[in-house]
């Protein structure tokens, strides 16, 4: 088990919105003219983004525990993962099964979507070119929490911007839009098959 000071974990959250600053809200040609993340800078100033941290590997309660008892008080939990499972196709593979167990009624609450950031994947050279210059020496993974809902009406705005043209190209962004949308068609028909 690691153990973490909360000045350690103070920094990281420091980082992430460092991080967010440099490479998701700066407005790029890459996306039309709009930001990676065009709802993160106004997320973050509206205080609607909230940071928790697991710590243990193989534990995914804090997870589950978002998911069932969200209330819409932020638009966005960040769960950082400092014990994260090393393999980035078994963490994503894992992301895909929960949000499918969401999409199936697994938990209450149906209206959820998660997506996740791993050290050691490929990085998305859209978003981010690999010149940020790192505050701490944790490598952790991120695993982002917002609502499906939310996340689909806010595609699809963009998507009338040109936000997507260039990105569906590369970093299977196409697929993971796709099957945001089969789990928002499901969450919307009351379909779960």
């Amino acid at each position: 088990m690691h153990q973490f000071l909360v000045g350690q974990e103070k920094e990281i959250i420091s980082e992430i919105k460092a991080w967010s600053k440099y490479a998701l809200e700066k407005k790029s040609k890459e996306f039309n003219g709009l930001p990676p993340c065009p709802y993160a800078k106004k997320a973050w100033k509206d205080d609607k983004v909230s940071v928790i941290f697991k710590h243990e590997p193989d534990n995914y309660q804090d997870i589950c525990q978002v998911i069932s008892t969200w209330d819409d008080a932020v638009d966005l939990v960040i769960v950082v993962d400092t014990a994260f499972q090393p393999n980035p196709d078994d963490f994503h593979e894992y992301l895909d099964g929960l949000n499918e167990a969401i999409a199936n009624g697994f938990f209450i609450n149906r209206d959820a979507w998660l997506m996740g950031f791993h050290p050691f994947q490929d990085p998305n050279e859209l978003i981010d070119d690999g010149s940020f210059d790192p505050i701490v020496d944790t490598e952790y993974a991120m695993i982002f929490i917002q609502r499906l809902t939310k996340v689909q009406e806010a595609a699809q705005k963009i998507a009338k911007l040109g936000y997507y043209d260039n990105y569906f190209g590369s970093y299977d962004a196409a697929e993971i839009y796709e099957k945001r949308n089969e789990l928002h068609r499901r969450l919307s028909n009351g379909d779960e098959s």
